[in-house]
């Protein structure tokens, strides 16, 4: 379950909903808070701070001359949030990267970190979290899991100029008016620099033969889809007391009201031996998909942004974990068909993509797509890739690119590495196997993946006879 903010109408609504709260006696707020207390607090921490933050929050719709008591005020927050149940219709998609923390556990073993798609009413996404550990043997052993999670709060860090103009290029702005909207700001800049641009409308370019009303219009709208472009890039961070399971990334901005899915979670190796890790994922408005990067180190801070370019279109991107010839790469599915290849010298910036992979067996006749990052081997980078053939059956395949050179396919299965069982066949999406992202321990191909988009359940391959069935 999770608490979140409930918006029962306009704001006159709301004031009137405040109204009738301050109506009420000491004694009944007492006893009605008290009520929602023994009915809420066991599965949300610091509820009533929770709720107090809500009602500062409503500060612009309280009714003149209305100061709540901190009781009034938890109240208040009470009546304008709402529990969410985030998987009431599904948990699948998953993808599993090494913990960046691995001390403490058992020789041979490994933590991990899985990264959910979790799915509840109204079909909203949003990202979820689970930690444990696999055995030398392969077996994954979750960390117990938490009946509530939290939210972060959100704050917006210092833009790139680049990519703030990349996003409003992108909304249907056009160059002259964002070379003049932008142009009094640095490279870099502050969410609050960007506010003093939001005060002077007057500044940017205008239609010609507007009534003054019409151009007081015109700016009010630009400015609401400015901000909007800009919110689109924010920080979420949660406190190191939440455990892992606790944590969730729910849906922030306009990109994504209609939900977060489908992160494929790489740990990143930087040049000079760190790591970190991106995750790319899908972003639903309510009618269009927008390929959009996650960003973090310790899965505690998180950034959440855009991607760019013309190649930044269409769902399952996934980079690669390293740079290839001084280079990002990623896989894509541009088109909706193929396997796609993608070089940049600009993490969030991807112009130019090629044809990798084509179907090329009846499992995979109506499209094919990878199924997470590439896995790195002394035989190459293991694909495992995603085929779509009669009665929208979803099978897993794999596919062996040259590590020097991703271009180069030197094997690919020609029957599917796992298709979905008989009793994996029925759930909300029926027929499907799927995976986000997979992980080699000792010898083993660790793959959980998604079963008929209800569900999620893991697989483990040994890895040497795979990647001589590829090779050969």
């Amino acid at each position: 379950m999770l608490l979140r903010p409930f918006h029962p109408g306009g704001e006159d609504r709301a004031r009137d909903m405040i109204r009738r709260i301050m109506t009420m006696s000491p004694s009944q707020v007492e006893v009605r808070l008290g009520d929602i207390m023994r009915r809420f607090s066991h599965a949300h921490t610091d509820i009533d701070t929770v709720f107090s933050n809500r009602c500062r929050q409503l500060s612009h719709v309280l009714p003149e001359d209305t100061k709540p008591s901190p009781l009034q005020s938890q109240l208040i927050g009470a009546y304008f949030m709402s529990e969410y149940s985030l998987q009431s219709a599904a948990l699948f998609n998953p993808s599993i990267v090494a913990h960046p923390d691995q001390s403490g556990i058992p020789a041979g073993a490994q933590r991990f970190v899985m990264s959910l798609r979790a799915t509840g009413e109204g079909h909203l996404s949003s990202i979820e979290f689970r930690g444990g550990v696999i055995g030398d043997d392969g077996d994954l052993v979750f960390d117990a899991v938490s009946g509530s999670v939290s939210m972060a709060e959100i704050r917006y860090p210092r833009y790139r100029k680049a990519d703030f103009a990349a996003s409003l290029l992108e909304r249907g702005f056009d160059k002259p008016f964002i070379a003049a909207a932008l142009g009094g700001l640095a490279e870099e800049f502050d969410p609050e620099e960007l506010e003093v641009v939001l005060h002077h409308p007057e500044r940017w370019p205008h239609s010609t033969g507007m009534s003054a009303f019409e151009r007081e219009h015109e700016q009010n709208a630009l400015g609401h889809a400015i901000r909007q472009a800009a919110q689109c890039d924010y920080v979420v961070e949660f406190p190191g007391s939440l455990a892992l399971s606790e944590r969730v990334l729910f849906p922030a901005s306009s990109n994504e009201q209609g939900g977060i899915e489908d992160a494929r979670f790489v740990r990143f190796r930087e040049d000079d031996g760190s790591h970190r890790y991106y995750a790319t994922y899908t972003a639903f408005d309510g009618d269009n998909i927008l390929p959009q990067i996650i960003e973090t180190e310790d899965f505690l801070k998180f950034r959440l942004r855009p991607l760019h370019g013309a190649a930044a279109r269409n769902k399952g991107m996934a980079l690669f974990p390293r740079r290839i010839g001084g280079r990002y790469a990623m896989l894509g599915r541009q088109g909706g068909v193929n396997i796609t290849l993608m070089f940049s010298d600009d993490l969030h910036h991807w112009d130019d993509h090629e044809v990798l992979m084509e179907p090329a067996a009846p499992w995979e006749y109506v499209q094919i797509g990878n199924c997470g990052s590439p896995l790195e081997t002394e035989a190459g980078w293991l694909v495992l890739t995603h085929g779509v053939g009669a009665m929208r059956n979803y099978c897993i395949g794999a596919a062996l690119l040259d590590r020097d050179d991703p271009r180069r396919v030197i094997g690919r299965l020609r029957r599917p590495l796992l298709e979905p069982l008989d009793h994996e066949r029925d759930g909300y999406v029926p027929h499907v196997v799927y995976s986000c992202g997979s992980l080699i321990h000792n010898g083993w191909l660790v793959l959980p993946y998604a079963v008929s988009d209800y569900a999620t359940t893991n697989a483990l391959v040994r890895l040497e006879p795979l990647l001589e069935r590829l090779v050969g």
